[in-house]
């Protein structure tokens, strides 16, 4: 087949070498001539994924893989399109659909007689029929079902590990009308393979859910219910600390039993994905209160690790403090809703002076960020460690000259190496050097 993947970013170009890597004839569409520039010399544009490098490299020298900025032109002459660009939300946390849009216009406008169309862009429920098909429709001409045919398939993978997870977990289809539903399944039947799941009720593979509705309510299913397990996390850490019990404990205890998978609290909830869904959800269905409430709860976090160095330092005003990790998951060098930022703005806020440091960037990039760069052997009073990265599974007061206590919000640090120092934890009561 010729495939056409618009949108060449984390996601959607390991899924566009996924593609070729099966045989097909793929051109990747962007409108960032730095990405598309980057792609046709066979160059990742971004690091971090592992096995990106050589799989473009090879892909592009065999000419299984083209990239280009004119969309229009590359749907022409392709059999499929996936749609992978992102759907961002604004200040006020609304879905904001211009990138999405002008990305529908480009595809409509160069379909051919019998194109499958596949969204892979995580949606609010009912945007696929009720926005992007009618929008398909007027820029084509073509008719749902007979020479156009419309799915959703959401993306469920991570960065840092898209190859694997493509394979580890089922693909989920839903399409406009039946016809559409078995071009989707035969499609990514044939570019896509997938592990044994003995622990799931059917074969791993490409499972067909009925509708685009359906499909696109799973994937804000499975990412909202994390964010509102993390919010009961949070909670109970929230009172174990008031109450002096070990909530660490506590929830290890919980899920002994199989009902029970209780997350981990923590100090902020990050990236693309889980902070952002629920308001997706919440965009087809504001009376969600459950999704509404765990939101405010996951966002109250920064500033209550804030209040806990607070309680260990008697107080920030005049004091530094080191927000370890920029970050907002380990290992993965993205800050898309990082909690650094609402850290930062508490100390500030507290009369801190806040300083930064995370082993993936650079002091110049923490600055573009408009973060405070640290450098190691500075004094400092206090640490908040926010990111969870290996490399602060060793760090030793040493570093930190001058430190008083620290909070470690992910529940990284080796505290046999702070003896002395006070250190808080998020759902545990104070241990180690206090």
């Amino acid at each position: 087949m010729n495939v056409c993947v618009v949108g060449l970013g984390k996601i959607g170009l390991p899924l566009a070498l996924q593609i070729a890597g099966k045989g097909h004839r793929v051109i990747g569409a962007d409108v960032d001539r730095r990405v598309v520039d980057e792609v046709t010399a066979g160059r990742e544009p971004f690091p971090g994924e592992p096995g990106l490098a050589a799989r473009l490299a090879a892909t592009t020298a065999s000419g299984h893989l083209r990239a280009t900025t004119d969309t229009t032109a590359a749907v022409a002459g392709c059999d499929v399109v996936v749609v992978v660009v992102p759907l961002v939300v604004d200040a006020g946390h609304t879905p904001d659909f211009r990138a999405i849009d002008a990305a529908t216009a480009a595809v409509a406008a160069g379909l051919r007689p019998g194109t499958l169309v596949s969204y892979e862009t995580t949606l609010p429920v009912g945007t696929t029929r009720g926005r992007f098909v009618p929008a398909l429709v007027r820029g084509s001409g073509r008719e749902v079902g007979v020479d156009l045919f419309v799915c959703h398939s959401p993306e469920r993978v991570s960065s840092g590990r898209v190859f694997g997870d493509l394979r580890r977990y089922p693909k989920l289809v839903g399409a406009t009308e039946p016809a559409g539903a078995a071009r989707a399944v035969a499609f990514y039947d044939s570019v896509l393979d997938f592990d044994p799941r003995p622990d799931l009720d059917r074969p791993n593979g490409v499972w067909d859910l009925g509708s685009a509705e359906a499909a696109e309510m799973a994937k804000l299913a499975e990412t909202t219910y994390r964010n509102v397990n993390i919010a009961f996390a949070n909670e109970l850490a929230v009172a174990g600390d008031r109450l002096g019990v070990d909530v660490e404990a506590v929830i290890e205890a919980a899920n002994s039993q199989p009902y029970s998978h209780i997350h981990r609290p923590g100090i902020a909830v990050g990236g693309h994905c889980i902070p952002v869904y629920p308001y997706f959800l919440l965009a087809g269905d504001g009376t969600a209160r459950l999704v509404r409430t765990g939101l405010e709860v996951n966002a109250a976090m920064p500033a209550y690790a804030v209040g806990l160095l607070a309680g260990l330092l008697g107080g920030l005003a005049g004091s530094t403090v080191v927000v370890l990790g920029a970050a907002y998951r380990g290992g993965v060098k993205e800050t898309a809703f990082s909690g650094v930022f609402a850290v930062v703005a508490a100390l500030e806020g507290a009369g801190a002076r806040a300083v930064v440091h995370d082993p993936l960037y650079a002091d110049d990039e923490l600055a573009a960020l408009g973060l405070t760069p640290f450098r190691t052997g500075e004094p400092c009073d206090g640490i908040i460690v926010q990111t969870d990265h290996e490399e602060y599974r060793t760090v030793v007061p040493a570093s930190y000259p001058g430190v008083r206590g620290v909070v470690d919000g992910r529940g990284i640090l080796d505290e046999g190496l702070w003896e002395g120092v006070p250190i808080d934890r998020i759902g545990r009561p104070r241990t180690a050097g206090d």
